[in-house]
């Protein structure tokens, strides 16, 4: 299984109450690895991002993505450098591209990042 399949698990396992919706959509590049939906009735995406360094590898295509929807979007990392899993907002994905996990991220480890989701 693929470390980003596992990470993707990981996820879905850790967050019950968020429905989610994998993205496998090779016609439009740049769409978010998943679609989600919580209990407050409100949509946002997420990247899913798996990494053996500080640095985060994106294409231009979800660049461009993020730059263009910048509410309600967000990345999701997991490295082998750190213990939690780190979270940002999507609007911040040049700042993250450029200076990797360096990055303050928005809410580090998957209960803290569970709990922001659930109040979006």
């Amino acid at each position: 299984m693929k470390p980003e399949t596992k990470f993707w698990h990981k996820v879905r396992d850790s967050m019950p109450e968020i429905s989610f919706t994998r993205l496998e959509n090779m016609s439009a590049q740049g769409t978010p690895d998943l679609l989600c939906y919580n209990k407050k009735h409100t949509f946002f995406t997420c990247e899913l991002k798996v990494t053996k360094t500080n640095l985060v590898r994106f294409s231009p295509h979800q660049i461009s993505f993020h730059v263009r929807h910048p509410h309600n979007t967000f990345i999701l990392v997991s490295s082998d450098m750190y213990k939690d899993e780190k979270l940002y907002e999507g609007s911040r994905i040049q700042e993250l591209a450029a200076c990797g996990l360096r990055l303050e991220p928005l809410r580090s480890g998957l209960d803290l990042i569970y709990n922001y989701f659930k109040r979006l």
